[in-house]
C-alpha cells in the first residue's frame, strides 16, 4: 500500500512526537485488549494528570477506562472502567460502545463528552466529575449521527459552548459550535469550519478542548484526505477562533501539524490514523498532545503554545 502524502512535509517540525511512544498499548490494560487509543486526558487542581482511554476489547466493545500519572508520561490503568448507567435507555443508545472522551474543567468541575454508539446511529453523552475519581451520568446531549463533541472550558457570554461534528450525507463534516443553559439543551448552533483542499477535504472535527490565548481559541482538530479513491488519512491541524464568537475563525494553519509517518501511525486496526481527543498546557508554555496511532496505541507528542498560535497565521 502506497505511503500517505503529507501536505506539505514538516520543515519546521513544530509538533515533536515522544521518543518513547506509544505510552500506553493494550499490555498496559488490566483485561483483555485489541487496543487504546484517541483518549482525552487533564491535569487536575492537584497537579495529577487523569487519562480517560478508549479501550477497545477483542469482542469489539468500547470502554472508556481512567488511568494516572505524576508526570503526563507514564500512566497506569486503574483495575477498572468507568461503570456506566445499567438503565434500558443508556443500553439502547449504547450498545457496550462508548469511546472518544475529551474532558474539560468547568468551574472547578470536570465533564467529559463521549461518543455513544447503536443501532441509532451515535449520540453524544457527557459525564459529570468532582475530582475525576467519581462520574455521573448526565444525560445524552445531541440528537442521532454526532459522535465529536468537545466542550470549551468556560463559558461564553453566560452559556456553555461546545464544538462537534455532526456528519454530513456528503462525508465532509463540517465543525459546528452550539450554546447550552444547562449543558443538557443545546441550540444557537452556527457553522464554524469547512472542509480544506488537498490534506482535510473530509470530515473535520475538533479534537482537544479549546486552549484560551490572548490571539483566541487555539483548537487542534482532526481532518481527511482520501487516497486511492478509498483510503482515508487522519491529520492533525491548528486553527484560532474568536473568544467572544467561536464560529468566527481568526486564522488557520494550511498544513498539518501531524500527519501519520510512523510505524505506530501507519499500521494497526486502522491504517495511517493520527487523532486528538486531549492536551495540556504546562506552565512553560509546553503542550502535550495525546493522540492515537492508527486506531491501536495512545501516543504522545509536544509543542511550543506560541508556536502553534504562529502556525495558524504562518503554515
Amino acid at each position: 500500500m502506497s505511503q500517505p502524502v503529507i501536505y506539505p512535509k514538516d520543515k519546521e517540525n513544530i509538533v515533536v512526537r515522544y521518543s518513547g511512544n506509544p505510552i500506553v498499548t493494550k499490555d498496559d490494560v488490566p483485561a483483555a485488549a485489541k487496543g487504546v487509543y484517541n483518549s482525552g486526558c487533564i491535569k487536575t487542581a492537584d497537579g495529577k494528570y487523569v487519562m480517560l482511554c478508549r479501550v477497545e476489547t477483542p469482542s469489539m466493545k468500547q470502554l472508556i477506562w481512567p488511568a494516572d500519572s505524576d508526570n503526563g508520561i507514564d500512566f497506569k490503568l486503574r483495575p477498572e472502567p468507568i461503570k456506566m448507567p445499567d438503565t434500558d435507555e443508556f443500553k439502547e443508545y449504547t450498545t457496550g460502545m462508548y469511546y472518544d472522551p475529551r474532558v474539560a474543567e468547568i468551574e472547578g468541575k470536570y465533564y467529559t463528552v463521549f461518543a455513544c454508539h447503536s443501532g441509532h446511529s451515535c449520540r453524544l453523552g457527557l459525564l459529570e466529575s468532582p475530582d475525576m475519581k467519581e462520574f455521573k451520568w448526565r444525560g445524552f446531549i445531541s440528537e442521532t449521527d454526532n459522535r465529536n463533541g468537545v466542550l470549551f472550558p468556560e463559558k461564553i457570554n453566560g452559556l456553555y459552548c461546545r464544538l462537534d461534528r455532526p456528519n454530513t450525507g456528503d462525508g465532509k463534516g463540517y465543525m459546528w459550535v452550539s450554546y447550552s443553559p444547562d449543558l443538557i439543551h443545546w441550540g444557537q448552533a452556527k457553522y464554524v469550519a469547512h472542509a480544506q483542499d488537498e490534506w482535510g477535504w473530509k470530515k473535520n472535527g475538533p479534537g482537544t478542548v479549546p486552549i484560551k490565548t490572548d490571539k483566541g481559541w487555539l483548537v487542534i482538530y482532526h481532518a481527511v484526505n482520501v487516497q486511492c479513491s478509498a483510503q482515508y488519512v487522519y491529520h492533525l491541524g491548528v486553527m484560532l477562533l474568536d473568544l467572544e464568537d467561536p464560529s468566527k475563525i481568526i486564522a488557520r494553519a494550511k498544513a498539518p501539524i501531524l500527519s501519520p509517518t510512523t510505524d505506530y501511525e501507519l499500521t494497526g486496526l486502522t491504517y495511517a490514523v493520527v487523532f486528538t481527543c486531549g492536551a495540556v498546557v504546562e506552565d512553560d508554555g509546553e503542550v502535550k498532545i495525546y493522540y492515537g496511532g492508527a486506531d491501536t496505541v495512545q501516543c504522545l507528542a509536544t509543542a511550543k503554545l506560541d508556536d502553534l498560535i504562529d502556525a495558524c497565521f504562518n503554515r
